[in-house]
């Protein structure tokens, strides 16, 4: 397709006006004249005059009205974007609106009848849109004026070349470079929740869920309630039953809840009766989603009333997600700030929560912030390190990404598999009333933060290691071996000198908290220095005699996975087994020389009888190869 076609098809009707003028340059090109496609000799009537009309219309007219264009449109999205956060951020204090996200049985079972919200997204619709098409806008237009340099420099360019000045002129402009990113993200951040999330999780006296979950039973269980931000009338909370498979997947329910319901509905006094009846009156008792939100309503508060649940545990974090737009491969989640907090009511005499109440109420009506500094000592306990949680779509079914597993193998993290906020939390706070606590508590004794070279020689070993166990395991199954591993080595001369690590290197953990120091031991990193080779040992470094140099040579060959250096040598192995084959192997050896002798032999007697008594020189080639056949024959074997 030609561009003026393409050209055409991207153009934005209410900017119609606003785009290169392909086609006048194209006549200002006068492409029906005398010239062929391929050469670059102007026609006679081709004059300076028709040179500086095209260049002053590509220049100074078109790439003019198109920067302009793009500038102003850009400071007016940039403008009412920033009305939209405003505008929201008001909506959001006023707590006019409730809107839930995630959760379709939310969408479906709330009503929006706020002519404010829904003209704040409409107009949030209409700006992102517009993005959209600001960036097309200058994706198109920037191509045209780079066909329209070619296509003056290929038919008229025999003296003058345009496309070197209009290179430099778009590299001035920002319509060629404007990240539109920020714009987006604005937008997004507009409608986004507080980062500030709360858990609260239950459990009983007996902590029977915190034993499964320890135990690793299977169908384990785990009940929370969560809210972003600080709570209040208007909060959108999520009641949350997650059930763990033994085969590392999970179940989940999900139901939304009003704050002013929690009470009722864990007591069993409220059924989310006015969400159901929405329901039926829109889609009817046979519908899916009605089933549905019935179903698990019932669900939770059977598992509630069975188990005697009441909150236990808070758990506060920032949380930042990443994810690539449009792709849910791979999501990853930090959390950072984490604090544990005492929620029971088990305590008569003191207890941290009032049992009459779901939630406690000197934190969330003072609406207490991190770091909590007013909650009692033995009531709260802080992480001293972040979180960092990686899920890939369909987990081991799928390939992992290569950059992943080397952000799992990182120095600066430790993998701690099955980790759960609610079993260490209970685990920290709870210790007196429970019995088994999980093997990642000893990790919090000491600092986690290793070498990087220390790291990567482990994940080296540890690769090697999983590829000589999937070879061996497919040579006993009968099946294709998988692919050996090959170490990645580094140059010795390269590697940066190491400095002593010792208690000193032992610092502050997040927000101020003390990480514990490590054993003590210091360790000391040998220094390596490099000399440029003289003599001898520039054509043989293999002569050299320096530690390093025998260090290196010992360890320079690197054996496939599978393979192992022998202990001893063959010779004293025992008796050598000889195969018959062998003792055969002169005999064989003779038969060939025969077979060679023989012909040799033969061609030499035809060569004789053939010259007669005139060919004295064929005679005499003769009798020389009827001596070599016969020296083959009989001498050279023996």
């Amino acid at each position: 397709m030609r561009f003026g076609k393409t050209l055409q098809s991207c153009i934005y009707a209410p900017w119609s006006t606003k785009y290169i003028d392909y086609s006048k340059l194209k006549k200002l090109l006068r492409e029906d004249g005398d010239v062929s496609a391929d050469s670059c000799i102007p026609s006679k009537d081709w004059t300076e005059e028709d040179e500086g009309a095209f260049v002053d219309e590509l220049v100074n007219v078109q790439l003019e009205k198109v920067n302009a264009f793009h500038n102003d449109t850009y400071n007016n999205l940039r403008d009412h974007t920033t009305d939209c956060e405003v505008s929201l951020q008001k909506l959001a204090a006023s707590g006019t609106s409730e809107i839930d996200m995630d959760s379709p049985v939310a969408a479906a079972s709330n009503s929006i009848d706020d002519e404010p919200l829904l003209e704040m997204l409409q107009r949030l619709d209409s700006i992102t849109k517009e993005v959209n098409e600001l960036e097309k806008y200058s994706r198109i237009n920037f191509t045209g004026f780079l066909k329209a340099a070619k296509k003056h420099d290929r038919r008229r360019g025999s003296h003058y070349r345009v496309r070197p000045l209009l290179q430099v002129r778009l590299a001035a402009l920002p319509f060629n470079s404007e990240d539109y990113s920020p714009l987006l993200y604005q937008v997004a951040e507009g409608v986004q929740h507080d980062p500030r999330i709360t858990s609260l999780y239950f459990d009983n006296p007996g902590f029977s869920l915190y034993t499964d979950k320890v135990s690793k039973t299977a169908g384990a269980s785990s009940v929370r309630l969560r809210w972003f931000g600080h709570l209040d009338i208007k909060s959108e909370i999520h009641l949350e039953k997650k059930t763990s498979e033994e085969s590392g997947d999970s179940d989940e329910i999900r139901v939304p809840i009003k704050e002013k319901y929690v009470q009722d509905f864990i007591t069993g006094r409220y059924k989310m009766e006015k969400p159901l009846n929405k329901l039926k009156d829109r889609h009817g008792t046979d519908s899916d989603i009605f089933r549905r939100l019935l179903s698990d309503v019932d669900t939770l508060q059977s598992f509630i009333e069975e188990h005697e649940l009441q909150p236990v545990l808070r758990a506060n974090y920032t949380r930042t997600a990443f994810q690539i737009p449009g792709d849910d491969r791979v999501r990853i989640s930090l959390d950072t700030d984490v604090v544990f907090l005492r929620e029971d009511s088990f305590d008569q005499e003191r207890p941290c929560r009032d049992p009459s109440k779901w939630h406690r109420t000197d934190i969330d009506t003072d609406e207490t912030e991190f770091p909590f500094s007013s909650v009692r000592p033995g009531e709260i306990s802080r992480f001293p390190y972040a979180l960092l949680e990686i899920k890939v779509r369909d987990g081991a079914k799928r390939k992992t990404h290569e950059w992943v597993g080397d952000l799992m193998s990182s120095h600066l993290v430790k993998e701690s598999p099955r980790f759960s906020k609610f079993v260490h939390g209970v685990a920290q706070l709870f210790e007196d009333y429970v019995n088994s606590f999980p093997f990642w508590l000893s990790d919090l004794e000491m600092d986690i933060r290793r070498d990087p070279g220390t790291a990567f020689q482990e994940e080296q070993e540890k690769k090697a290691k999983h590829a000589e166990e999937e070879q061996a395991v497919g040579s006993f199954m009968g099946s294709r071996p998988g692919r050996s591993f090959t170490a990645a080595i580094g140059s010795p001369v390269t590697k940066s000198v190491e400095t002593t690590i010792g208690p000193a290197a032992a610092g502050m953990g997040n927000n101020g908290v003390e990480i514990p120091d490590s054993d003590g031991d210091e360790h000391q990193a040998e220094v390596t220095t490099t000399r440029n080779p003289h003599g001898l040992q520039s054509f043989l470094p293999s002569f050299s005699g320096s530690r390093y140099s025998r260090s290196r040579q010992k360890h320079a060959i690197q054996l496939p996975p599978g393979v192992r250096e022998p202990g001893r040598l063959m010779k004293d192995t025992g008796p050598v087994q000889v195969e018959p084959k062998v003792w055969l192997a002169n005999q064989r050896t003779f038969v060939k020389w025969q077979h060679i002798s023989v012909l040799l032999a033969t061609l030499s007697l035809s060569l004789y009888n053939a010259a007669g008594d005139q060919q004295g020189v064929a005679q005499s080639l003769a009798i020389a190869y009827t001596l070599i056949a016969t020296m083959i024959g009989v001498g050279l074997p023996s």
